[in-house]
């Protein structure tokens, strides 16, 4: 099907590897001009460069070095998409551990990096799409935000904290065809999960594997999901098919999550 983006123009954050080069990946297969933003120059080159393969436009890749959870990384990374049509919010997630350790200084940075990033860069970007009569706005949270996880606790308060600002904004742009929704990814192949699943060990006792293969076991598609659907599931939302899906929250998961709502 065609998404009916081709020629917009995206910013995608932390886009170098897993679920952010994920999304960045399927919107250049849809001939997206992408702008991807991480930290890493080397991972960034190397991320471009996949993607200007894939695009059927042979549109050259926009990249940007820079940390998107800081005043000067956003400037920088607006600087090189100043009118995104869509914006993919994603930043790495706050190291897991027991809330008794953690200072008033780990939650602010939290709140920077998974809350207050997405809605200064939507603030940033949410007016000119509104004139403009077309925008698409995801940010990658996680399915902690549905289903707690225990030495989450960081992740679960900041990202909740976004889910509950999305709720009310998104209702009030998507008259203007601007959507604004939520990928809840599960157990997916980053380094990410391999870190929570590694806090999980050691704070059990038990062997990497042991803890790896216990969690895969919860999960009722049997396997870890890959990043590459989870771009295809981003690119839906960013279609112009998803006018009328806004202020949603869309759980990736392999049917992990057991509730009905």
């Amino acid at each position: 099907m065609d998404l009916g983006i081709a020629g917009k123009k995206a910013l995608v954050c932390a886009a170098s590897k897993g679920l952010g080069r994920g999304c960045a990946l399927a919107l250049a297969k849809e001939g997206v001009q992408v702008t991807i933003v991480a930290r890493g120059r080397e991972a960034l080159e190397a991320t471009a460069a996949e993607l200007e393969k894939v695009s059927p436009r042979g549109t050259a890749i926009a990249w940007v070095a820079a940390d998107i959870t800081t005043p000067e990384g956003r400037a920088a990374a607006l600087a090189a998409c100043p009118q995104p049509d869509i914006l993919v919010n994603n930043a790495g997630g706050p190291p897991p551990g027991d809330f008794r350790n953690w200072s008033r200084e780990d939650w602010i940075a939290a709140l920077d990096a998974n809350m207050l990033t997405p809605i200064e860069l939507i603030k940033a970007t949410v007016d000119g799409m509104i004139a403009r009569r077309f925008g698409r706005i995801v940010n990658i949270t996680s399915g902690a935000v549905k289903a707690p996880i225990d030495v989450l606790g960081l992740s679960n308060g900041a990202r909740s904290g976004l889910t509950g600002f999305v709720a009310g904004l998104a209702r009030k742009t998507v008259k203007h065809n601007v959507t604004i929704n939520n990928l809840l990814p599960g157990f997916f192949d980053t380094d990410r999960i391999r870190t929570v699943i590694g806090g999980q060990a050691k704070a059990r006792g038990v062997a990497y594997e042991e803890a790896l293969a216990e969690r895969i076991a919860t999960i009722p598609a049997g396997r870890i999901g890959d990043p590459e659907e989870f771009g295809a599931a981003c690119a839906y939302l960013c279609s112009a098919q998803a006018g009328f899906v806004t202020g949603q929250n869309l759980l990736l998961d392999g049917g992990a999550y057991p509730g009905t709502f």
